[in-house]
C-alpha cells in the first residue's frame, strides 16, 4: 500500500500528519505493507540533502515495488484536492498498469459531496466555536480543482457554520475575498488555522509569519483579535479516518 503526500521539511508536523496517517492505515490494514512517497521533488532534495534522509517520489515508489515482486498495490493519496498533483500520481498509476497484477487509486480528501461533509462534521467538531469566526488557508490550485475551496466554504454556510471560512494561498477566495467576507462578521475574534494535510511553510510564514502580508498581519490590520492553531488535517482523527474510508472502498470494489 503506497500512501503519497506532498511532503514536508519539517519534522514535528510530519510525525503530527504524514506519520500520525500512515500509522492509522498501517494499524487498520494489517495484512498490507505500508510504504511512503512524497509528490513534491523539492522536499525530497531538501530531505536528502539536509539530513540524509531518503524518500521516493511516486515513479521511484512504484518501480521498488515491482522490483520486490509486489502483485497488489493501492496508491492512496493524502492530497485535499484532486488537483495537478493528484492527476500525475494518476498517470504514474496508469503507466504502471500492465506491471501489477492489480493496482488501484483512491482520490483525494475532498472528491464527492459526502466527503464535504464529513470534513465539515469533523472540523465544525474539533473547532466548536460559535462565539469567534473561524478562517481556515488552504493552499490553492490554478488547477480546476481549485473550485473544491469556494465549494467547501458554501458546505459549511450551508450545514449552519456561518462562522467558518475558507480561503486559499495561492487560489480563490483569496485573503481579500476573506477579509470581505468577514466585514458581516458578528466576532472580531479569529481562529486561524491550515486547511492542509501538515501544518508546514505554508502555516508557519503565510499564515502565522512575521511578515506583513502573513494572513495573520493583514486580519490584524483589520482590526481582528487573532488566534494562531498550528495543526495540519493530518492530525485529526476525524480526517484520518476519512482516508481509511477510502482505502476500504478500494479494496472492497
Amino acid at each position: 500500500m503506497l500512501v503519497v503526500s506532498f511532503g514536508t521539511s519539517y519534522h514535528q508536523t510530519r510525525k503530527k500528519t504524514i506519520e500520525a496517517c500512515e500509522k492509522r492505515i498501517a494499524s487498520e490494514f494489517k495484512d498490507y505493507d505500508i510504504k511512503r512517497a512524497f509528490t513534491s521533488q523539492m522536499i525530497i532534495n531538501k530531505l536528502k540533502r539536509r539530513d540524509n534522509i531518503s524518500i521516493n517520489n511516486p515513479k521511484e515508489a512504484l518501480k521498488e515495488l515491482y522490483r520486490e515482486g509486489y502483485e497488489e498495490v493501492i496508491v492512496q493519496p493524502l492530497h485535499i484536492i484532486n488537483g495537478s498533483e493528484f492527476h500525475e500520481i494518476a498517470r504514474e498509476v496508469n503507466r504502471f498498469k500492465n506491471q501489477f497484477k492489480e493496482i488501484k487509486l483512491g482520490n483525494a480528501l475532498l472528491t464527492d459531496q459526502s466527503d464535504y461533509l464529513k470534513l465539515v462534521e469533523t472540523l465544525s467538531s474539533a473547532l466548536n466555536t460559535r462565539e469567534k469566526e473561524v478562517v481556515f488557508m488552504g493552499h490553492g490550485s490554478k488547477h480546476p480543482a481549485n473550485a473544491t475551496y469556494p465549494a467547501l466554504d458554501y458546505t459549511f454556510k450551508a450545514e449552519g457554520y456561518s462562522n467558518f471560512h475558507i480561503g486559499a494561498v495561492e487560489g480563490y477566495p483569496g485573503i481579500d475575498q476573506v477579509i470581505s467576507n468577514l466585514s458581516q462578521a458578528k466576532s472580531k475574534n479569529i481562529v486561524l488555522t491550515p486547511l492542509m494535510l501538515v501544518a508546514g511553510d505554508h502555516a508557519i510564514n503565510d499564515m502565522a509569519g512575521e511578515g506583513r502580508d502573513s494572513w495573520q498581519n493583514l486580519l490584524e490590520s483589520e482590526g481582528f483579535n487573532v488566534e494562531n492553531i498550528l495543526k495540519g488535517l493530518g492530525e485529526y482523527q476525524g480526517v484520518q479516518q476519512m482516508y481509511l474510508n477510502k482505502i476500504n472502498n478500494l479494496i472492497k470494489n
